[in-house]
């Protein structure tokens, strides 16, 4: 892979019906019905919304038999309203479910976690090799006869796996890390390959992007170590809704898409399903943009590490780099003549840690609660304001002495008197600029540079758009999807999103702290881990959410998981503070990190009683 140039991952084509995958198709798009599978002509009609609005893929939950077999009616009747794409039958715990789901659906999805393996009980057990190995048999056995049944019906498969559903055996073996998340799928995939059948997708989610990405990245890793050149399907699986799960899914799907890897994708939000394509067409497109750029020589750092990556070592020049969380740098390049922002006041809870406002400077009395830069030539020694320089200023540099300095610089502009300067200043921030079709290649290339050349000086990313305010989605969209692979590198400690066009100061800040949230680098506000819905699901999912946002919004930094039903519930909701998980039809069981505290608690109570158990607990300030 080059880090650089952007080129699509090369992979063998599957045959998904009249829609194949990888090889040299288009990304593909999906969602998922979120209606009951036993009821035919909602499934039909959904289906056809999600077709209508562009989806190649549509998924069912087939929670058993009865489900497994309605999908024959189901097909048959999305077909007689003339819509061609496939269904993909959605199996837990089940393997009886999945043979018969290979029937009657273009692909099936399974998940090692749960396909032979007892659900998750976070339970440690010692395995001997041996024990280990009787246990992989035990798959085999299982999954030969599945793989026999898709190869007779043409049926495509799905190896799903879901970081929160890992078995205890891969748990207790690997731990609950991206080795066993990849080791979970390779099981299955070697017992495909040995079988000779390679009608397979891949996938990998986790509601943590860190997660996600990493996990996927070494999958890719491993495969090619071992001659595998399998399709994948990506996801942020419960990403939530809204502009957190837009922003959310962007930096996770979007840093991966970005080095070429997916050939399909989901974007999972707590919303109508077929609302989930407009996002991921929107997404698969702007990276595609990148296709035929002009290609950017550069050479990757020694000490860089793309499957596990660390933080870049830097010099802290004050709160930036070193070990500070990354910065948020503002533009207020709009001032009035009398040196005010004429219709804004920054939210205290997304205040930027700087602000960019060139050669006008706010007056004393009109300055917000943090720190300024203007153009050194603007520049004064007063307390936190800061210079900033382009390349072709540095021979002032010297003259100047503030304690900390920004340079705006291109890759094309690090220069050998550019890299002299760096040396001599540490205390230099440099904000880094492109203007490439494919600025990720070009802004890794410049931050890749100056550690090959030893310079230790903090940077801070520069991305810029154009977009109105009815076109806030767009934004929150894209500059997601350009930061986040940066972030994940560890090579920012910085990011300034600049946009020229009507979207308000405020939306750009807040999109700047959410990128920021969604690749766990900086908490600002709640986080919710909430799954999309499906056929499962057990209570109005889209009712709680916005009952339970509008009760524990004000809780900064604290994580809450609201899942549908127990497939994934307990165990991606382990990275979350508390949980509300459906237990049973119209019942919720209440978790406190993994150990459920209280269950089967009817719906119409189960949110008072999640306050009460966060008050009880002391994480409610208002209650202190």
């Amino acid at each position: 892979m080059d880090l650089f140039n952007y080129r699509r991952r090369a992979t063998r084509e599957v045959q998904i019906g009249g829609n194949p995958l990888g090889g040299n198709n288009p990304i593909r798009v999906q969602s998922m019905t979120n209606t009951s599978t036993m009821d035919t002509k909602a499934c039909v009609e959904q289906i056809l919304r999600i077709a209508k609005a562009g989806g190649d893929y549509v998924r069912l939950t087939t929670q058993g038999v009865r489900e497994a077999e309605n999908m024959l009616s189901i097909n048959i009747g999305v077909r007689e309203a003339g819509c061609d794409v496939p269904l993909v039958a959605d199996v837990h715990f089940n393997p009886k479910v999945a043979e018969v789901a290979a029937v009657y659906s273009e692909k099936v999805r399974i998940n090692p976690g749960n396909y032979t393996d007892s659900a998750r009980t976070f339970k440690h057990i010692e395995y001997t090799d041996e024990e280990y190995a009787e246990e992989l048999k035990k798959i085999e056995e299982r999954l030969i006869p599945f793989l026999n049944i898709c190869r007779e019906n043409h049926t495509a498969i799905r190896i799903g796996v879901n970081h929160g559903s890992l078995s205890d055996r891969i748990m207790s073996r690997y731990g609950d890390t991206p080795q066993g998340i990849v080791e979970s799928c390779m099981e299955f995939l070697r017992i495909c390959v040995r079988e000779k059948f390679f009608n397979v997708v891949i996938s990998i989610k986790a509601s943590n992007t860190v997660v996600m990405v990493q996990s996927v990245r070494l999958l890719v890793s491993q495969m090619e170590q071992e001659g595998m050149d399998f399709p994948l399907h990506l996801g942020v699986t419960e990403a939530g809704d809204g502009e957190d799960g837009r922003i959310k899914s962007a930096a996770g799907i979007g840093a991966l898409l970005a080095d070429g890897i997916g050939d399909t994708i989901r974007v999972s939000l707590s919303e109508a399903p077929e609302a989930e394509i407009p996002v991921a067409r929107k997404l698969v497109d702007y990276i595609q943009h990148r296709e035929g750029a002009m290609m950017i020589p550069a050479i990757e750092a020694d000490d860089f590490n793309y499957v596990n990556p660390t933080r870049r070592y830097t010099h802290a020049v004050r709160n930036i780099g070193g070990n500070n969380q990354p910065v948020v740098l503002a533009d207020r390049m709009d001032l009035n003549a009398s040196g005010t922002l004429s219709s804004f006041k920054s939210n205290t809870d997304f205040q930027p840690d700087y602000i960019y406002c060139g050669r006008n400077l706010p007056t004393k009395e009109n300055r917000e609660n943090c720190a300024y830069i203007v153009d050194v030539c603007e520049w004064r020694n007063e307390p936190d304001v800061f210079p900033a320089f382009s390349a072709d200023m540095l021979p002032l540099m010297g003259e100047c002495h503030a304690d900390l300095k920004f340079l705006f610089l291109t890759y094309a502009a690090l220069t050998e008197e550019v890299r002299a300067c760096l040396k001599f200043h540490p205390e230099v921030v440099i904000i880094s600029q492109s203007a490439h079709q494919n600025r990720l290649g070009e802004h890794r290339a410049l931050v890749h540079e100056l550690t090959r050349e030893g310079l230790h000086n903090p940077v801070i990313i520069f991305q810029q758009y154009a977009h109105s305010q009815e076109e806030k989605e767009d934004f929150q969209i894209e500059s997601a999807a350009d930061m986040g692979a940066l972030l994940f590198d560890g090579l920012c400690d910085g990011l300034y999103l600049y946009n020229n066009g009507s979207l308000s100061h405020h939306d750009i800040d807040t999109t700047a702290f959410g990128i920021l949230q969604a690749v766990r680098l900086r908490t600002t506000k709640t986080e919710y881990i909430s799954c999309p819905g499906c056929g499962r699901t057990l209570y109005d999912l889209h009712d709680t959410i916005a009952r339970i946002k509008a009760a524990t919004a004000h809780l900064k930094g604290l994580k809450i998981g609201i899942m549908g039903c127990i497939v994934n519930g307990p165990g991606e909701m382990a990275d979350a503070d508390y949980g509300y998980v459906g237990a049973a039809r119209g019942k919720v069981s209440l978790y406190k990190k993994k150990e459920c505290i209280e269950k089967n608690i009817p719906a119409e109570d189960a949110v008072e009683r999640l306050l009460e158990l966060i008050r009880e607990n002391g994480d409610d300030p208002i209650v202190k």
